[in-house]
């Protein structure tokens, strides 16, 4: 082979010694042909030649070139010599590095659901069966906005035993979730003129969420020992309120009966409407569970209640009850749209409560959840005397008191734990004062039975 040759591929540079040659050759030969110095289809010379022109060994060229005819650089074919390949299929890039996502928890230690390992599977299974024989077959159609007649009936009943509501079953509508509900109320206010709701300055910001998408501004409400400070309704000129009396999330803390009562004449002296988030108010422990605030005065406030903490989120089964000067616009959107929950569903839980089997589940999840809380109490009074539990014994979840300044490392270190912990600052308005409590927000009520003492021991372990 002449000089030339090698010369104007740049492979006449100086090559390293020992090992070294046989890498360095392929990788000159690769940046040929990636480069176009290389043309498809040309024929180089043979290993010999080659090998004579570099100064190399020809057993090194020979294996450079059966490296790249493996690797799909070139072709070689008895008689016809060693060519560059036709369509050359450059190697597949390095897969982009993508950034590290935190381990799955451990421990799920997060409010918002309860203990879905505890879902009554027998007895859900039991009622749907029956359900589905004795369902009609109109059931099974495209149904109406307000939901099964079977289901409105039986929830009439439950909340006004259970929950002190004032409801017939023409006055409740079945959602989709409490959120749903929200969606759809928050709409018809702003149809109705509304601009803004006060708000508890601590919440969920899906909720928040939600009714900002309406058009509809949040202004937040202080929130204290006593629940929301519903005196400053007047100040701030709103017309609705959104609240959770019985047990106001997160904070753990019960509506104070003065402002119970306060809130209710705000309601009726200016046409003020409350709505009513009554999420957990079937789990209290210490005493009877706190009648809803609907009872009070049924038409200046709408309830609504759901199923994702009594049984399970997935059911998508919630409910509002609703009053009368409100009925017609709220139907009147919610069937604009798939704002349904299933048809089987709904009858099944309908047959569920009716048949008493609500009822039993309910008192088997409250001595369940009161054990749990008083688990994590008696705890933290032996492992961490300087953090303190509050609010009232109720609900899925309770608000560890921690000293000043250790919320965020709590948290962090938490995470090192596997523990999914949240702080309270997580669920503060973002336009509440600057006041700052820290605190962590423990939900006792997620964890199955099985993993429990495992959450507490970890717990403990990252307390101050």
């Amino acid at each position: 082979m002449e000089d030339s040759w090698a010369t104007s591929l740049d492979l006449h540079l100086d090559l390293p010694g020992g090992t070294g040659v046989r890498a360095a050759l392929i990788r000159s030969l690769r940046d040929a042909v990636r480069e176009g110095r290389l043309a498809p289809g040309t024929r180089l010379p043979s290993s010999r030649s080659l090998a004579v022109d570099l100064g190399i060994a020809r057993n090194t060229v020979a294996d450079a070139y059966g490296e790249l005819v493996a690797e799909g650089w070139l072709t070689a074919r008895q008689g016809s010599g060693t060519r560059v390949a036709r369509r050359v299929v450059p190697p597949e890039p390095a897969p982009p590095r993508t950034p590290q996502t935190p381990a799955r928890p451990v421990y799920d230690l997060t409010p918002g659901s309860p203990d879905v390992a505890s879902f009554p599977r027998s007895a859900w299974l039991s009622a749907s069966r029956r359900a589905l024989t004795s369902a009609p077959n109109e059931a099974f159609g495209y149904g109406k906005p307000q939901g099964r007649a079977e289901l409105r009936r039986v929830l009439a009943d439950y909340l006004a035993r259970a929950r002190g509501v004032r409801a017939a079953p023409e006055r409740i509508v079945v959602c989709a979730g409490f959120t749903q509900g929200l969606a759809v109320l928050s709409r018809v206010l702003r149809q109705a003129g509304e601009r803004a709701v006060a708000v508890e300055s601590y919440g969920l910001d899906i909720h928040w969420n939600a009714m900002r998408r309406a058009g509809l501004d949040t202004v937040p409400l202080p929130v204290d020992g006593h629940g929301a400070d519903v005196a400053e309704l007047d100040r701030l000129g709103v017309g609705t309120a959104l609240l959770t009396p019985a047990h106001q999330f997160p904070t753990g803390v019960s509506l104070d009966p003065d402002r119970r009562a306060a809130v209710v004449d705000w309601a009726s002296r200016t046409g003020g409407l409350v709505l009513e988030d009554d999420y957990d108010g079937e789990f209290r422990y210490d005493r009877q569970p706190v009648g809803a605030l609907q009872g009070l005065d049924p038409e200046r406030v709408v309830y609504l209640g759901t199923a994702s903490k009594s049984l399970a989120p997935g059911l998508r089964i919630a409910w509002m009850v609703v009053p009368d000067h409100l009925m017609d616009a709220v139907l009147a959107l919610k069937g604009t749209g798939e704002w349904q929950s299933g048809v089987l569903d709904q009858l099944t839980l309908a047959e569920f409560i009716d048949s008493g089997a609500y009822d039993r589940h309910l008192r088997g999840m409250r001595l369940r959840y009161r054990r749990r809380r008083d688990q994590v109490v008696a705890a933290l009074a032996e492992r961490a005397p300087g953090v303190r539990v509050t609010g009232i014994a109720a609900g899925l979840h309770a608000v560890l008191e921690l000293p000043p300044g250790t919320e965020l490392s709590v948290v962090q270190g938490a995470a090192w734990q596997g523990l999914a912990l949240h702080g309270l600052a997580r669920f503060r308005h973002p336009d509440a004062g600057a006041v700052r409590r820290d605190a962590l927000v423990f939900a006792y009520g997620t964890p199955p039975d099985h993993a429990f003492s495992g959450a507490i021991e970890a717990l403990c372990r990252v307390l101050p």
